[in-house]
Parts: structure tokens; C-alpha cells; sequence
């Protein structure tokens, strides 16, 4: 299948940076994505105003939403790690969305993406269930009575690694998948044709995708915080 046209490697072709483009092209469109979200942030912080207008407003309550969400599911003791939830969430989202913006590509739509996301969330769930339990952490691999941590242990530890395939490769292949209909779409009916109403399911689900990775993120930091039953 030939590949739709994407514009940053063709700008940094004309500049002699061809080969670089092309093998580090999902690198390139995450960096694209962090360097919006810096600007934008960059932006939002030099124009708030005592009197907030329609934007300053909107982006308030997308912030102040996901905090009350994370107080919901995690308690008080989650608000610490409000500054990576949101992070996460609004990072996956904007390159989700990139994704269906005709010349850009979506990095969520690859494992080399996804995957150390979810390491990274793997990582920190089990470094806050130390540092909260300490060595009492390892009850929540042990099971209910000591005469099944045999049993339990080896369960626990596969579905704790299990994690990071549910969180990489949900995100890698919705949004492959999307990536995929988008770039026969376009070779069908051309840039121009893109069906609007199949373009605003993409934007749901790619909000969609996003919402589930934080929320998982959120469920599996709180449930490294609590007691062992």
C-alpha cells in the first residue's frame, strides 16, 4: 500500500535530512507533539487574566476535570500524581489527534510510542507500592492465605507485566487501525473527500483511547497504594 504524503519529511528532504526523516519519522511527529504542547503551554500561562474569556475558561475546566476524576478514582492521595495523569493524558490525545490531520502521522499508532508509556507506568506503579508499603508489598502477590502464594505469586507477577501489553498494544492498535482506513480513505478519494462524520469518530476515539490509558494509569497506582487483603 503506498504511503499517504507526510509533510515533515518532505520539508526536512529539501534540507538533506532525508535518511533521518525517514528512519525516525514516529520521533519526529512525538517531538512535533511535545513542541505544540510547549508552545500552547507557553501561551496559556502568558494570557491568564483575573477575568477569564471563553478560552482561558475552557482550558480551566479541562484541567480542573481531570483533577476532580483523579481525586474521584484515587483520593486525596492521588493528587500528587495529578501532574503525570494529566501529562499522559493530554500527550496521547494530542498525538492521537495529529494522526487525523491530513500530512501528519499519529506516534500513538506505534509500539516504539506506546510501549515505554506503559513502562514508565508499570515503573511507577510498583516504585510508589514500595515506597508506601515497603517490603509489605509483596502481600499483594501472595494471595489471601500463605497456602496458595505458590499459586498466587506467579499469577500476580504475569498479570502485573501483562499490564504493559494491555496498555501498549490497546493504544498501538486502535490507533493503527485508524491510521490504516484513514490512509486508504485518502488514496480513494483524495485529500479533499475525507468523510466527516468517519473524521469526528476518529477524533472520539482517539479521546476515547487517551481516557482509558490515564484512567488504567490512575486504577493501577491507587491499587499499589492500598493494603493487601
Amino acid at each position: 500500500m503506498e504511503h499517504p504524503f507526510l509533510i515533515l519529511p518532505w520539508l526536512l528532504e529539501r534540507i538533506g535530512l532525508g535518511e533521518f526523516a525517514h528512519t525516525h519519522i514516529i520521533v519526529i511527529y512525538a517531538w512535533l507533539a511535545i513542541l505544540f504542547l510547549l508552545i500552547g503551554g507557553k501561551l496559556c500561562v502568558r494570557r491568564l487574566t483575573m477575568t477569564p474569556g471563553k478560552a482561558q475558561n475552557f482550558i480551566e475546566t479541562v484541567i480542573g476535570g481531570i483533577e476532580d476524576f483523579l481525586i474521584g478514582i484515587m483520593g486525596e492521595k492521588g493528587r500528587p500524581f495529578y501532574p503525570l495523569i494529566a501529562t499522559l493524558f493530554i500527550y496521547i490525545l494530542t498525538m492521537n489527534w495529529m494522526g487525523q490531520i491530513p500530512s501528519l502521522t499519529s506516534p500513538s499508532a506505534n509500539l516504539n510510542t506506546t510501549v515505554p508509556m506503559a513502562i514508565l507506568v508499570f515503573c511507577i506503579t510498583h516504585v510508589v507500592g514500595v515506597k508506601t508499603h515497603g517490603a509489605h508489598y509483596i502481600k499483594q502477590f501472595m494471595g489471601p492465605v500463605w497456602w496458595l502464594v505458590p499459586l498466587m505469586m506467579p499469577i500476580e507477577i504475569i498479570s502485573h507485566l501483562a499490564r504493559i501489553l494491555s496498555l501498549s498494544f490497546r493504544l498501538f492498535g486502535n490507533l493503527m487501525g485508524e491510521e490504516l482506513v484513514v490512509a486508504v480513505v485518502l488514496m480513494l478519494a483524495g485529500y479533499f473527500l475525507i468523510p466527516v462524520p468517519l473524521q469526528l469518530l476518529f477524533f472520539c476515539t482517539g479521546a476515547l483511547q487517551a481516557f482509558i490509558f490515564a484512567l488504567l494509569a490512575m486504577i493501577y497506582i491507587g491499587a499499589a497504594m492500598e493494603e493487601a487483603h
